[in-house]
C-alpha cells in the first residue's frame, strides 16, 4: 500500500472514530498502527490494544466525573497517609480502607480533637470509593444547612435529602468544629434519615455523637445519635495535632534559603 494510500485509510478511520465517540482509540490510532507494523502483530492484537486503550481511558474518564462531583475539599488520599502517626489501631485503618462497611450500609464516625487526622481519613477513604467506582458526596454541615434554605422556598426540602440516598457514600466533615445553626441541624438530620439503612455515611466530629446536644436542640439531636449509630463503627482519635507537631518541627514549609 502506498504511503497516500495508508493515510487515506488512516484519516477514514479516524472519522468513523469521531462518529462511533471512540476518543481513546482515535488519540492512539496513529501510534499504535506504527507499532504494529514495526513489530508484525496480528490484526487482532492491534484491535485488542485499541480497544483495550478505550476502556482504560473511559474508565480513568468517569473516574475523574465521580471525583469532581464528590467535591472533596484538599484531595487528601491514602498516598499520603501516615499509618503510624494515626492513633487508630492499624487493624481498624485497613478494615475502614477495605470499605466492606460501605457494601453493608452501614456508618462511621471519627471523633476526637483538632489535628488528629480525622478529615485526612474520611476523605481519603471517599477518594478510594470513588476509585472503587462507587459515588460519593462531600458535605461541611453547614452546607447541609444551605441545601436546606435553598429548597425550603419551593417546598422541595424532602425531596433534595432523598435524591442524596442515591450515592454510595456521604461524607460530613468538621462537626462540633463552629457552632451549628438550626438549618444545619435540620439538614444533618434530613441527611441521616434519608439515609438510614440503604447508604452509608462517614462522619467527622470534634465531638463524641453522644454530646451532639451541646450543639442543637436536644429532639433533633436523639433522633439524628440514635439513627447515626444504629449500624455505626465509632472510632475515637486522641493525641496532639499532627499539624501542630509539623509546625513546630519546620515540616509544615519548605524552609527558606
Amino acid at each position: 500500500m502506498s504511503p497516500a494510500a495508508a493515510e487515506a485509510q488512516l484519516e477514514e478511520v479516524l472519522v468513523a472514530c469521531r462518529r462511533l465517540r471512540l476518543k481513546y482509540v482515535r488519540e492512539e490510532l496513529e501510534e499504535l498502527t506504527r507499532t504494529a507494523r514495526a513489530q508484525r502483530w496480528d490484526p487482532l492484537e492491534l484491535l485488542r490494544v485499541l480497544f483495550q486503550a478505550e476502556v482504560e481511558g473511559r474508565d480513568r474518564s468517569t473516574t475523574e466525573l465521580r471525583r469532581r462531583r464528590a467535591r472533596f475539599p484538599s484531595g487528601k488520599t491514602f498516598d499520603i497517609w501516615d499509618e503510624g502517626r494515626s492513633s487508630i489501631a492499624p487493624v481498624t485503618q485497613r478494615a475502614l480502607r477495605s470499605l466492606e462497611w460501605v457494601a453493608r450500609h452501614e456508618n462511621l464516625v471519627v471523633a476526637g480533637p483538632s489535628g488528629t487526622g480525622k478529615s485526612h481519613l474520611i476523605e481519603a477513604i471517599g477518594q478510594s470509593a470513588v476509585e472503587k467506582g462507587l459515588s460519593v458526596s462531600w458535605f461541611s454541615v453547614e452546607d447541609l444547612g444551605i441545601l436546606v434554605r435553598r429548597h425550603r422556598v419551593d417546598d422541595s426540602v424532602s425531596k433534595a435529602f432523598t435524591q442524596l440516598a442515591g450515592a454510595a457514600l456521604v461524607l460530613v466533615d468538621d462537626i462540633g468544629l463552629l457552632p451549628i445553626s438550626s438549618d444545619a441541624a435540620e439538614g444533618l438530620y434530613r441527611l441521616v434519615d434519608a439515609r438510614y439503612e440503604r447508604g452509608s455515611i462517614a462522619l467527622s466530629s470534634n465531638l463524641h455523637p453522644s454530646g451532639f446536644d451541646q450543639l442543637m436542640e436536644r429532639t433533633i439531636a436523639s433522633a439524628l445519635v440514635d439513627r447515626l449509630l444504629h449500624h455505626a463503627h465509632v472510632v475515637v482519635t486522641d493525641g496532639e495535632s499532627v499539624r501542630l507537631a509539623d509546625a513546630t518541627s519546620g515540616k509544615g514549609v519548605t524552609p527558606l534559603s
